[in-house]
């Protein structure tokens, strides 16, 4: 396959498109039962009598630096109110996602039903709600952009709240808070001759390397450099999930040869060496207990070829390389997740297993072109919270068999919203995962010692999803035997992978085949940024010209953000150019247990 463009619009199309609660004592009984690994079995709202009120406050996200600093502010608040029980949930006068869910969530038995809404007026109403709860202010320095993370790094830990300059000056007095850090100043370059990564290399050390933080959450989100100008709340408003986490908040380039569009002055590969003691510091803090995963992506334009900023990696690279460098320090990512409102509560949502009932139909192997379609890339927050809605309320969904990629490890942050695509699934709808198992990683970059617990932590969450196929896994090389053991362990039906050798290290796709009963074959990226139905019914003629028209022949294609009424489309238009083939459209289940037949009697001696 050599080196295939990687849906480059995934993830530009992706960024540019984003410019009644349970009671008490059932917020108690999730917590205590999320703290054992299980979950209370019912996700029905309690009584209406037994319900505490919701509390909602509406951003401005009005892309003022004012709007900037009032979701700081409120995220902050949110992450605190929010840790021990489901208190607050936050609305947009600019985006209609949070009313959206909320109104899914508060009907038909879901969990949010029964709960009185009650909206707060201003912050001074969310710092009464806080109470106790918070112990002070954080304040960052604007002359070192990196400051604002390292300040909500502090704020998770110590609970508080980070302030501007601004907004310091405006409601400290009015709020009676003490100031617990001022940022301002602190940082000037003397340690590494960049004030940037003095700032993260100081909050290393006092807060990863002593255990003040998560090991199990790395938040990757974009800092004020330009953001805060434009009033860019992306990264901003998702930082309650760094509160009710204490997890750290970083924002670094993945590359060593170039230096990052917001620190020029910096020496050449000094954001990566201090991205890697990062990550070699929570290794040191989680290895053998669990995986860490890193949530977030890196800024487009610091790192990344961009109209504004010249660079010699692309975006796409960017992310691989990204991937690569933190897999081996057993970090997954769950990559786009801005604009993603209200993780702090909707991660506290009962949780129980979820049941797809999808076994292999017993179909007849012929002489033709077996199709299957991953309706791809809802691996992580944003994409599940914000475009699955899109494409999933669709009038031709049920009609056809499909794959809905869909990452288990996304279970942690909003396990409603993976209730309700669920129990609104037709039988057609099959979920599996999407990059590359429970979280998006290289598997081959995983050192052999954590390979047990790599198996431990997929197999925990593809249980709980019903999910028994990974067929998206993403990686530089094929399989090695001891990857394709690991995953027989939590995907036996199915096993696909897209290779991209961007080291030119000599990696190649693996050749179709059986592993210890467990199907492998190629996912086919050709068709990843549909533009037509004419243009992917014309991708994939050519792809099965190309692989000779074989008959028995297996196709798993890969078709990011569409609907299933574009996919029908693309069928019936490949029938008109094609006439003359013969092929059929398989749910995965069925798709693999016909491949894995066809590879048996391939094997039989003849």
């Amino acid at each position: 396959m050599g080196k295939p463009e990687f849906c480059l619009a995934r993830r530009k199309r992706g960024l540019l498109t984003l410019l009644g609660l349970a009671s008490l004592v059932t917020a108690l009984a999730w917590a205590a039962a999320a703290a054992e690994g299980s979950a209370p079995a019912s996700t029905k709202a309690p009584p209406a009598g037994r319900q505490r009120p919701l509390y909602a406050y509406t951003l401005a996200q009005d892309g003022t630096p004012g709007s900037y600093d009032e979701a700081m502010a409120v995220a902050c608040l949110q992450g605190i109110i929010n840790r021990k029980a489901p208190e607050l949930y936050l609305l947009s006068r600019k985006n209609t996602r949070p009313q959206y869910w909320l109104d899914i969530l508060s009907k038909e038995g879901r969990w949010l039903q029964g709960r009185e809404l009650k909206p707060l007026p201003d912050l001074g109403a969310l710092v009464k709600l806080a109470g106790k709860r918070l112990k002070g202010a954080v304040i960052w320095d604007p002359a070192v952009p990196a400051s604002a993370n390292v300040a909500t790094t502090i704020a998770g830990v110590e609970d508080a709240v980070v302030l501007s300059p601004e907004y310091a000056d405006r409601y400290l007095k009015q709020w009676q808070l003490p100031v617990l850090a001022d940022l301002r100043g602190r940082f000037t370059g003397a340690e590494t001759g960049s004030k940037k990564n003095d700032a993260y290399r100081w909050a290393i050390r006092e807060y990863v390397a002593k255990g003040r933080c998560s090991s199990h959450l790395l938040c990757l989100f974009e800092d004020p450099f330009s953001t805060r100008a434009r009033g860019d709340i992306g990264y901003v408003l998702t930082r309650d999930w760094v509160g009710k986490n204490r997890a750290f908040v970083f924002d670094l380039s993945p590359w060593g040869d170039e230096k990052p569009l917001d620190d020029p002055g910096q020496r050449l590969g000094l954001d990566l060496e201090t991205y890697k003691l990062l990550l070699a510091e929570t290794l040191r803090q989680s290895a053998g207990k669990h995986m860490t995963e890193l949530t977030g992506f890196f800024a487009f334009s610091k790192y990344a070829n961009m109209p504004d900023h010249k660079s010699a990696h692309e975006p796409v690279p960017t992310e691989w390389e990204s991937v690569y460098v933190m897999s081996p320090f057993n970090c997954y990512q769950n990559t786009i997740s801005s604009d993603c409102y209200n993780q702090s509560l909707h991660s506290q949502a009962p949780r129980k297993p979820l049941v797809q009932h999808r076994p292999a139909r017993d179909v007849p192997l012929e002489n033709k072109a077996y199709f299957c379609i991953l309706m791809a890339d809802y691996d992580s927050a944003t994409p599940l919270y914000e475009f699955l809605p899109n494409h999933w309320h669709n009038e031709t969904r049920g009609k056809l068999p499909l794959a809905w990629g869909i990452n288990p490890n996304l279970l942690e942050t909003y396990p409603d919203l993976f209730a309700y695509f669920y129990s609104t699934a037709t039988p057609a709808d099959t979920f599996t995962a999407d990059a590359s198992a429970a979280g998006y990683m290289n598997p081959n970059r995983i050192q052999k010692e954590y390979l047990p617990l790599f198996v431990k932590h997929n197999q925990r969450f593809f249980h709980e999803a019903g999910m028994d196929i990974a067929p998206m896994v993403l990686d530089w090389d094929e399989p090695s035997p001891a990857v394709k053991d690991a995953f027989c362990k939590f995907s036996p039906s199915g096993f696909a992978t897209i290779v991209m050798d961007l080291h030119d290290k000599g990696g190649k796709n693996p050749a179709p085949h059986v592993w210890k009963g467990m199907p492998v074959m190629e996912l086919l990226n050709h068709t990843c940024n549909f533009t037509s139905p004419e243009q992917t019914a014309g991708i994939i003629a050519r792809v099965i010209k190309e692989r000779g028209n074989q008959t028995p022949g297996f196709y798993f294609f890969r078709i990011v953000w569409v609907n299933p009424k574009q996919i029908s489309d693309t069928l019936d238009t490949l029938h008109r150019k094609r006439p003359d083939l013969n092929f059929e459209l398989l749910d995965p289940h069925t798709f693999f247990a016909l491949f894995k037949k066809h590879q048996e009697q391939q094997r039989k001696p003849r």
